[in-house]
This record gives C-alpha cells, structure tokens and sequence, in this order.
C-alpha cells in the first residue's frame, strides 16, 4: 500500500515520489479515480462521418462502440451484451446499422436498442419474463463534443464538457478549428511502449526543457529553420483552465507573416483569420507565440510543429492528436492520430502527413527521442531505493515559492490563463496538481442496471 496523504502533499508542494511512475497501487487509483471521473477524448466526428460508421475504444479496461445512428445522432454504447456480457462487436472500426452479439445472438440498433432476442417467446415467456421494450446497450454515462472532438466521462456527475475544458478551448481551437469544416483526422496509429502514461502527459504539457537535450540531432540535422534547440526558451508556456503547452517565438511580422513563416499558404491563413478571434491572432500576429505541444488532463496531447520535407528549403506544418491509454502502471498504448484541416489544398494534405509520419509518427525521429527516455525513467521508478527518491519538479521557482520569471502581462500575451516564457515546469506543476485533486476524492457507487425488468436502475451495489 502507499502512504496516499504523503504521497499527495508532496506532489502538491512540486516534489514528486519517483515511485509514483511505476506503481501498481497508484495505478489501481487512478483507474478509479482518475479515469473513473475525468474527460476522455475517444473520437473525432470526422471518423464516423456516415449513419452507421463507428469505431470501437476504450476507457481503460471498458471498451465503447462510438457510433453515428441512422439519424445522425453520435452514441458511445457499452460493447457489452446485455445477456452474458460478451463484446457485441468485435472489429475496431467499419459500417453497421446493427451489432449481433456472436455469443447467443442478440442484436442491437446502431442506436443501441435491442431488436433481436432468438426464442424470445420460448426462452422467456416473451415479455412476462424479459422485457424487451425499451431495453438498450449501457450508454457512457456522459458523452460530449466541442470542434467535432468527441469525449466521454464514466462519472454520473460530470460536469458539461465545455466547463471541465475551461479556458484551453481558446487554444483547442488553433488545432481544431483552422476553417469553418473542421479537421479531418486519419488513424490512429497505435503501438505499446513500456513507460507510466503520465510522463508523456506531462512532456507534452510544458517540458521545453528537454529539447536542447534530447532533441538536438533533430535540429542539427537542419530539419527545423532554427538553428539552435536552445530556442524553445524564447517561448512561452501557458496553462488555461484543464490543459497547458507550449509555444515557439517567432521572428517579427505581423499575422500573415508569421503563419507563412511556418508554412501555412494564404488561402489556409486566410480562414483563419476568419475563424479564429481577434485575440486568437493576437497570440500570433501582435505577441509572435506560435501554438506547440499541449495536454489536457489527463491524458490527451497536441503535436503543432513545422520540419522540412521533401529535400526543400520550405517547411510544412502539421497537426497530431494522441493519447496516451494507460494498460498497466508500466506500460502505455500510445494512439496517435494526424490531423488536418478539412479545406486543406490536397497537395498541402500530402506534404503535412509526411512531416507528421517523420517526426511523431510511431517511427518518428522525435518520437524515438523521447520513448527512450521514457522507457528509462518508468524502468529506474520500479525499485525500492526509488521510493526514497523525492523528484524535484520546482523548476521556476525560487525555495520560498517566488516565481524566476513572472507571468505575461496581458500585452504581452492576448491569450487567457497564466503565460510565462523561460524553462520552468510550472505546467507540469498544474498536471499533477489536478492528478493530486483526483486521487483525493473516492468516487461515489454509481447506480446499477438490471436487464430485461421495468425500471433499469438499481441500488448501488445491489
């Protein structure tokens, strides 16, 4: 068992027990509690585009069958059977305007209502002994949606998804929202590696300090336009409401400049411009911070970079969604997807993906980067002599809590929540701040379901 109390309160005070990134015991609460409770991204709309398209996730150990009804209508139904719990369907993704259970035969709508009980009559005495009407595949107790990202949250008492995104849907919008149409996104790619889910969570949320180190080949190979790693300091990291990242500081220009500059054509920049606020410019054109990495708790990340492609002069930008599912305290599927946007020029669509698939595709330059590392720390955290190891995660603060460099007034940076440029791990701070919030709190029993009987809700535990 953990010392939970010492474990939290250390956390919270930025100093961090190496333990916590490959423990079983921390795990099985995060199960509950963490996942259990928060947002979890699942799908885009754009990859179920059709009635009857879906795709099958997880949360975790639950696995949902994440669909688009005969009248539109998005669903995330349980991929349990209602008779004997087998998983209704068995393929990751495709086109169904039903699902049978293989076991018994059930089957169901895409909307999830049941619609097929062989020998009904025979096996039940029809109605008088299951009732059929009104009998559905469990829903996910929460579903949502915000620029066609689609989340769900297995607590009953989650709050809307917009409130719990808070003000990182001001940045959400950079990757998700270029053009009236949305983005499209292709994937995931997915591939296991042997590393705690929360390293690479917080790497993506704020870690600028790692690039002059791990990520040096990349740039002296001249796959970037900088010419020094060391650059990432010029920029600015922020943390809005659930989520934070990263930034890069640009040379000067005003907003067409800049986004030219990392190799966005005018047609694309001019929807922007359209789309985006006067303050969601302001970020680029007046302040020159272009959006980066990002995370929002807990364990959904954002990939902005621009590489070189194609033996040119020219950069390509590109945009990755990934998730980081955790499958036990030491080891993480990592899906990762790369998205577009929608109105893209075809040609820009191909050069974008390429870059993707360069440098944070499973193969990606950066990508091995950085597992190495990971797979390295979650390895050290897995002795004893680790849970002696208090980790110092104070970056940017002085010992009596005064910050090094204090935040961004706002006309130095027109975006919302707490900016500051510098190395720090104030992001990282905030990551495991809410982890720590989480931890805290057991989740209530939720109410059970029975089957085939008036009336689905039953006392918990019952």
């Amino acid at each position: 068992m953990i010392d939970q109390a010492g474990v939290l309160g250390s956390v919270r005070r930025g100093m961090i027990p190496a333990h916590i990134y490959n423990d079983e015991h921390v795990f099985a609460l995060e199960k509950e509690r963490v996942f259990g409770r928060a947002w979890t991204f699942v799908a885009h709309e754009s990859e179920i585009p059709s009635a009857g398209d879906y795709v099958v996730r997880r949360v975790l150990d639950d696995s949902f069958i994440v669909v688009r009804d005969e009248k539109g209508e998005i669903h995330a139904h349980f991929n349990m059977c209602l008779h004997r719990g087998m998983q209704v369907c068995r393929a990751e993704m495709g086109n169904a305007s039903h699902f049978r259970c293989p076991y018994h035969g059930w089957s169901y709508r895409n909307d999830g209502r049941i619609v097929g009980l062989p020998f009904h009559q025979d096996a039940y005495g029809g109605e008088a002994g299951f009732k059929r009407k009104s009998q559905r595949l469990l829903r996910a107790p929460n579903i949502g949606s915000h620029n066609g990202m689609i989340f769900i949250s297995l607590a009953d008492d989650a709050p809307p998804l917009r409130d719990y995104l808070g003000d990182f849907a001001f940045y959400l919008d950079y990757y998700t929202k270029q053009s009236p149409s949305g983005i499209e996104m292709r994937g995931p790619q997915r591939w296991r590696v042997k590393a705690n889910w929360k390293i690479g969570a917080e790497n993506f949320a704020g870690d600028m300090y790692h690039t002059p180190q791990t990520h040096t080949s990349v740039v002296e190979i001249g796959l970037f336009r900088e010419p020094k790693a060391e650059k990432r300091r010029d920029g600015a990291t922020y943390w809005a409401g659930n989520g934070g990242g990263t930034t890069y500081k640009l040379p000067p220009g005003d907003l067409d400049e800049r986004l030219r500059y990392v190799g966005y054509p005018d047609e694309m920049i001019t929807r922007m411009k359209r789309e985006w606020s006067r303050e969601q410019c302001d970020v680029i054109g007046r302040d020159g911070f272009m959006i980066s990495a990002a995370t929002v708790f807990p364990n959904l990340s954002f990939v902005h970079n621009w590489p070189r492609v194609e033996d040119s002069e020219d950069v390509v930008p590109f945009i990755s969604v990934r998730q980081w599912q955790p499958i036990s305290h030491d080891e993480t599927e990592i899906l990762s997807w790369f998205a577009v946007d929608a109105e893209a020029p075809e040609e820009f669509k191909r050069l974008s993906y390429k870059a993707y698939l360069m440098c944070f595709g499973s193969t990606g330059m950066f990508e091995q980067d950085d597992v190495e590392n990971w797979v390295s720390l979650t390895n050290t955290a897995a002795g004893s002599m680790a849970r002696r190891l208090m980790l110092n995660s104070r970056m940017g603060l002085l010992e009596d809590g005064t910050e090094v460099s204090p935040s961004l007034p706002p006309e130095r940076f027109s975006g919302p929540g707490i900016a500051r440029t510098g190395y720090s791990e104030h992001n990282q701070r905030e990551l495991l701040l809410r982890w720590a919030d989480h931890m805290e709190r057991p989740m209530p029993k939720a109410a059970g379901v029975e089957v085939g009987v008036n009336g689905q809700r039953a006392e918990a535990g019952k």
